[in-house]
């Protein structure tokens, strides 16, 4: 086909239909890409679970990204060094109450990382919307709070056993560590 022989029909048809593909493609690479960075961001399990419970992935990464702006909104601030040794010695007192109560210890974990969020100025009067806060930060945790905070909520009804109550301490751990440790990277960009 010579170009010099089509009319300009032709041209505008051929035009749109190259203006279309690129624009597919553009639109298919970014959505690539956002879905690469919500993964990363939030890690896999997250990530898979607000797809499963939303309504397909696009419904999912947008209630993700409105996640990272909603804690954007936070006054966000690392723990100070007393505050950081406070919550340790509190953390070494909530371990040893677990071999003469279990469930007390549990109790005691969960409203211990409640005020380390707190502290660190996360809301955290909704457990659902704390949770939903905490993976945009804390995302390799996230699991473990959730499954810690199943276990003390069935411990309430009298439907845990004393080997449940042990791995939520060790989910607990596990999250108070990473809250509670070394400031990270994150931590120090929420201090300047």
């Amino acid at each position: 086909m010579n170009i010099a022989m089509l009319d300009t029909t032709q041209i505008f048809v051929t035009t749109a239909v190259v203006v279309v593909v690129v624009g597919a493609i553009i639109v298919y690479l970014l959505q690539k890409r956002r879905t690469s960075r919500l993964r990363d961001q939030f890690g896999q399990g997250e990530y898979e679970r607000v797809v499963t419970e939303g309504h397909g992935r696009r419904h999912a990464e947008a209630k993700l990204e409105k996640r990272e702006e909603r804690v954007l909104s936070f006054h966000l601030r690392p723990l100070t060094s007393p505050d950081r040794a406070r919550f340790f010695a509190l953390w070494t007192k909530v371990q040893a109450h677990f071999v003469d109560g279990p469930a007390i210890a549990v109790n005691e974990a969960d409203q211990l990382l409640r005020d380390v969020m707190s502290t660190l100025g996360y809301p955290v009067s909704d457990f659902d919307q704390c949770a939903a806060d905490i993976s945009v930060d804390h995302p390799r945790v996230i699991e473990d709070y959730r499954a810690a905070h199943d276990v003390a909520i069935r411990q309430v009804d009298g439907k845990a056993s004393t080997e449940d109550l042990r791995r939520a301490m060790i989910h607990y751990r596990a999250l108070f560590q990473d809250m509670a440790g070394e400031p990270r990277e994150f931590d120090m960009k929420v201090a300047s």
